[in-house]
């Protein structure tokens, strides 16, 4: 099956090892989502459905764990109930936090915590997820690869003007 092309708001964090919260969009007018439609015997609309569900997103190079995973892996879940202005509000903080440099700290709720550092001119985080059903030991330790500080502020004002 062809790739089905996503809209809706993504904000995400790292390179090849990375974590994202995103809102996926789907066209029903897509040919892949027609397809995919036609073969789960659903309309491409309800294939495609709401587009309101945040989903936190998470991939990694080498196994997440510094392993020597060669084939790497990632997932991810859906955020229910998380509003476009907790997204806003998650990345606000965000955004000052890294304008005002240094080492810090952002949370996202209960499922994600940032421990952001300076890396030369770029940042680079650690990533703490929990996944919302999961309790508090369910949780996996992301290494993000760095960002330079311009990409990063500028992917947050792309992200911000998004959901306005």
């Amino acid at each position: 099956m062809s790739p089905i092309a996503m809209g809706g708001p993504a904000l995400f964090l790292g390179g090849e090892t990375y974590v994202a919260l995103v809102r996926p969009e789907l066209d029903p007018a897509d040919p892949g989502v027609r397809r995919a439609a036609e073969e789960a015997g659903v309309s491409p609309e309800e294939f495609a459905g709401p587009g309101d569900v945040w989903a936190l997103m998470l991939d990694w190079a080498d196994g997440g764990d510094g392993g020597e995973d060669e084939h790497g892996g990632g997932g991810g879940f859906e955020l229910p109930g998380l509003r476009d202005s907790e997204a806003e509000d998650f990345a606000e903080r965000l955004e000052a936090a890294l304008a005002a440099g240094g080492r810090f700290t952002v949370e996202a709720g209960a499922v994600l915590r940032l421990d952001a550092r300076p890396v030369g001119e770029d940042y680079a985080f650690t990533a703490r997820i929990t996944p919302p059903e999961g309790d508090a030991e369910a949780f996996l330790i992301l290494e993000t690869d760095p960002v330079p500080l311009a990409t990063l502020l500028a992917d947050l004002e792309e992200f911000r003007g998004s959901l306005a």
